[in-house]
């Protein structure tokens, strides 16, 4: 009885997630383009929300003119306004502020292109709506910057996090896991690298649409589990995750071509973005292991009797990730 109510308690967790896009809402984007030694075009960029504009706006320091830009319009996706700001001295020390950002569950990117110097990318969130322009942007700026945007697309990207605990679901062995967590992340590098530098380019939709898939094919190898006998992906499960790696590095590429490459900067962005999902990544993975820990020791049988093949535990929490996963798919497929 235990045992079914905890496997139910799991299948309503990860349905639930059938309920949201595999990935976190779309954040909020303001450009900042500069034309002239004091004026800028303002490009603001506001998620839907049930077909009317987020409660958010984009507030520019006090000595611009305007400050807050013309009433948005929708362009199918999301809310868009654009303006020329006139600010007598730049931007540079002043602070930009996104009023409502604290009451949301988003979070907007600022991308500022002086003329004199690389693109810098700020990420504003919930808990830090505002920010002060740095004078001179630092390396060391950019680096923080772009490995808390990393870290923080992992965290939100719920179709990539669903596939490594799948993999974990699925390989008992803690070397084989390690193995497998380790091409995962070698492959991933490699397509993020290259797509981001725009060496290779692939539609987003297909790619969107294969890591639902992903994540379905290890569904229905947690399902297909036999005790003591091993299928091929449990014993190379490096050689599933190497190969599904590269399609989620496209994803992750998709992410970092939105908030773009800092020109002068781009290997020390390039390497915080990748380092930030690798620290989410491995968070993700230390919270489920521990959690399986605390489970152990908990509840010794009952987590022993779920780990069997076919047993009622193992066949819903297969079931719960390949629904999740099936409904990501078709809803992604009939976005194309």
């Amino acid at each position: 009885m235990i045992l079914r109510r905890a496997a139910l308690a799991l299948l309503l967790l990860l349905g639930s997630l059938a309920e949201v896009s595999g990935h976190a809402l779309q954040p909020g984007y303001l450009d900042l383009r500069q034309l002239t030694a004091d004026t800028w075009q303002v490009f603001w960029r506001k998620p839907d929300v049930n077909g009317a504009p987020m409660a958010i706006d984009a507030a520019l320091p006090d000595s611009c003119m305007p400050a807050v830009g013309p009433d948005p319009a929708f362009d199918g996706s999301a809310w868009v306004s654009a303006w020329v700001a006139d600010c007598p001295g730049g931007l540079g020390g002043r602070e930009i502020a996104i009023p409502g950002l604290e009451l949301q569950r988003t979070d907007v990117l600022v991308r500022l292109q002086p003329h004199d110097r690389s693109a810098t990318t700020q990420r504003l969130t919930p808990e830090a709506p505002s920010h002060v322009l740095p004078e001179t942007p630092s390396t060391w700026g950019v680096f923080q910057s772009y490995f808390r945007l990393g870290f923080a697309h992992i965290l939100e990207g719920l179709d990539h996090l669903l596939f490594v605990f799948a993999l974990i679901i699925l390989v008992r062995d803690r070397w084989r896991l390690i193995g497998a967590i380790t091409a995962f992340t070698v492959a991933h590098s490699i397509t993020l690298a290259l797509a981001a530098l725009g060496r290779i380019s692939v539609p987003g939709p297909p790619v969107e649409a294969t890591i639902a898939l992903s994540i379905v094919f290890l569904a229905v190898e947690i399902l297909k589990h036999e005790d003591g006998a091993l299928r091929l992906s449990e014993r190379a499960p490096w050689l599933v995750s190497f190969a599904f790696g590269l399609l989620h590095g496209l994803g992750f590429a998709g992410a970092l071509t939105e908030i773009g490459l800092p020109e002068g900067e781009i290997p020390a962005a390039l390497l915080a973005f990748n380092l930030g999902v690798e620290g989410g990544q491995l968070a993700f993975v230390a919270a489920v292991l521990a959690a399986g820990a605390a489970l152990r020791l908990a509840v010794p049988r009952v987590l022993a009797q779920a780990r069997r093949a076919h047993s009622a535990g193992s066949m819903l929490t297969g079931y719960a990730i390949g629904g999740t996963a099936t409904y990501w798919l078709v809803q992604r497929v009939i976005a194309f």
